[in-house]
């Protein structure tokens, strides 16, 4: 069933405009943590995706040992490799919390990996998000991580979990949903287990379920799911699910400027926001999928994905929001 015109219509709502009243930054500054010796590609994938779906600036905060490769991907990205192993997250603590003071939206997970160091850092990441109430994904192994503390991520509600089918799979097991759970409310089951926290749960379709009631209104609950049927590529390739993440952290960093005021009118509830992310950035995603499938077939690699970012998002949100909604004259014209 295709997303309702009424989301998208949502979604345009937190898209800047492209008419010259918005400098640098107000368009959405994404940062990306996640990167150690044996795992680069996966936070270049997420942070230059970022740029791509139309981030101002992208930042990558990493371990000393990723950071030289991640740089020499490419020069657009900016690298803090601020996470050492020989240091305690306490020492780190005060400069990670300024850097963040200065994002709309903190991704952890691509290539976070498992070492004890790496989790350390992300658990406080996490926590200072949480204290700065800034929007976050959690993907790869920061699933991982708050699969072994629930806690961690429980009735934050700023939050965006893309898990794929395993992760999905150990997170149902750690939330102890009952595995006779039909399929097709898994997802809403893990959401209400977390308090209402948004899960996207990559498949065939994916499955976004949340909790979209404004915790400030003292309204009853209102739980939502949709899923996302837009075609994909028919090639599965390791990568994709980190320009998933890298897309969807846009679009909540761009609800973080609509939140506070950049553009916009404001009438659309933040409540919503996560839920409004995850769908527009899975569209995009799978349609930019398609798009490098088509071209390239089975030899298709994540980075073919890279340049029909721009392509997929105008061909969701049509060609005016590829250029941006309010461009006057000839601005914004090819």
């Amino acid at each position: 069933m295709p997303i309702p015109k009424s989301i998208l219509s949502q979604i345009k709502q937190l898209i800047p405009p492209l008419n010259g009243s918005l400098y640098k930054g107000q368009s959405g500054r994404v940062g990306v943590l996640g990167g150690a010796l044996d795992y680069t590609g996966a936070p270049f994938f997420a942070s230059i995706s970022a740029l791509r779906i139309g981030a101002d600036l992208s930042h990558v905060i990493c371990s000393p040992t990723a950071a030289g490769a991640i740089k020499s991907y490419s020069p657009d990205l900016i690298v803090h490799p601020i996470l050492r192993e020989d240091q305690t997250p306490s020492d780190v603590r005060a400069t990670l919390s300024s850097l963040l003071e200065r994002l709309h939206v903190l991704v952890i997970g691509p290539g976070l990996g498992r070492e004890d160091y790496m989790q350390e850092y992300a658990r406080m990441a996490l926590d200072i998000a949480k204290e700065q109430k800034m929007y976050v994904v959690l993907d790869a192994d920061a699933l991982w991580m708050i699969g072994r503390d629930l806690s961690l991520i429980h009735g934050y509600r700023r939050a965006v979990l893309t898990p794929n089918v395993m992760e999905f799979k150990r997170l149902s097991e750690n939330a102890k949903i009952d595995p006779n759970t039909p399929a097709n409310e898994l997802a809403m089951h893990i959401s209400r287990a977390l308090g209402g926290v948004t899960v996207l749960q990559k498949g065939k379709e994916d499955i976004i379920a949340t909790n979209t009631s404004s915790e400030l209104s003292g309204s009853e609950s209102t739980e939502e799911q949709l899923s996302v049927d837009v075609p994909g590529g028919l090639k599965r390739c390791g990568g994709q699910g980190d320009i998933l993440s890298g897309n969807v952290g846009t679009l909540l960093a761009w609800g973080k400027c609509y939140e506070g005021g950049s553009y916009g009118d404001k009438t659309l509830p933040t409540s919503r926001i996560p839920l409004l992310a995850a769908v527009g950035g899975s569209m995009v995603t799978r349609t930019a999928s398609r798009r490098a499938f088509l071209k390239h077939g089975r030899g298709v690699v994540t980075q073919d994905m890279l340049g029909e970012i721009g392509g997929a998002f105008a061909e969701v949100f049509g060609a005016e929001g590829e250029r941006g909604w309010g461009a006057e004259g000839e601005v914004g014209k090819l």
